[in-house]
């Protein structure tokens, strides 16, 4: 387990960018739960690796 100064933290525009989707997709990501996230004041941040493990179940593990 990553300790918290080691974990990087994305805005919901990073993981849009990163995923080639609408920041709305992202919301309705976090909203339904899919994706894991943290909120901070009116915002949410989503942990890198939730990003990835996401990525990882949407594709199968192929690697």
């Amino acid at each position: 387990m990553s300790s918290l100064s080691e974990i990087k933290f994305l805005t919901v525009a990073e993981v849009a960018e990163v995923m080639r989707v609408s920041k709305m997709t992202v919301y309705r990501l976090v909203h339904s739960g899919e994706l894991a996230s943290v909120r901070v004041g009116r915002s949410f941040r989503v942990p890198e690796r939730a990003v990835h493990d996401y990525l990882q179940v949407g594709f199968g593990s192929t690697g």
